[in-house]
């Protein structure tokens, strides 16, 4: 089983707090907002490995997700988005990581609060598929990542944002690039709670600390029940969206594309 000391310092975009087995995980580039990259030493290959180990570490009793600084994801670092043409050792790379950055994710086997300190335009299922999400009145929700850039929304995104909001709500939400602000993500379902961004953490704690305060197989096992769903979801067609993602970025490198 591992323990935070050998885990907590290993990841360069990922700082790891924990206090009476409540875990913060707060997501950063060089210590201000995540900036999204796809190297072998990106985020994009940490998050998933973070996520094994807090999994498997006992010690952990609620997970804290959240940024750092006025956002939480909404740029990419782009001396980091690496080789996306005709590579088949990198989207094999990509298509592991990004099965491994969800499925881990919903393995973890204990509660997880989502806390949206500012605009998440980048992999926003993220923090959105916490059992509690919250979220500053700052936050804004959008998927800019994919359609809006010419890539395909399918890799975990077009199962979540269909499930959150609605085949037809979810749709329009990937191929528009439609930005959700905080109180209308608070009418829509996609968070709870909105809270000045001074507010947002300490709510967070709060929530932490009330649910911290039942036995732990009743954490556990509540995590269990309520990702079920999502995971049986997952595991149908993440897979699949991630292959067709790659292979629609790699037809476009080819001279006859349609």
């Amino acid at each position: 089983m591992p323990k935070l000391e050998t885990y907590a310092d290993r990841y360069k975009n990922i700082a790891l707090t924990r206090r009476d087995g409540i875990l913060e995980v707060r997501v950063h580039s060089n210590g201000g907002p995540l900036k999204w990259g796809a190297l072998e030493t990106s985020a994009h290959a940490q998050l998933g490995e973070a996520f094994y180990n807090i999994g498997r570490d006992p010690e952990n009793r609620v997970v804290i997700l959240t940024g750092t600084g006025d956002a939480f994801l909404a740029e990419f670092a782009m001396d980091e988005l690496g080789d996306g043409g005709p590579n088949p050792d990198y989207w094999d790379r990509i298509y592991i990581e990004g099965k491994d950055l969800l499925m881990n994710l919903l393995d973890i086997p204990v509660p997880v609060i989502g806390a949206v300190n500012g605009p998440a335009f980048i992999h926003a299922e993220l923090v959105t598929m916490s059992d509690i999400v919250i979220a500053s009145d700052t936050a804004i929700f959008a998927d800019l990542a994919h359609f809006p850039g010419g890539t395909v929304p399918s890799d975990g995104v077009h199962v979540w944002w269909e499930m959150l909001l609605g085949v037809n709500r979810g749709r329009y939400f990937l191929l528009t690039g439609q930005q959700i602000k905080a109180e209308q993500a608070l009418s829509l379902g996609i968070v709870s709670e909105v809270l000045p961004k001074d507010r947002l953490m300490a709510r967070a704690w709060e929530l932490a600390e009330q649910l911290a305060k039942q036995p732990t197989l009743t954490l556990r096992y509540s995590r269990t029940a309520l990702t079920q769903n999502i995971k049986r979801r997952m595991q149908d067609d993440l897979g699949y969206g991630l292959m067709l993602e790659g292979m629609a970025v790699m037809g476009s490198f080819w001279p006859n594309k349609a």
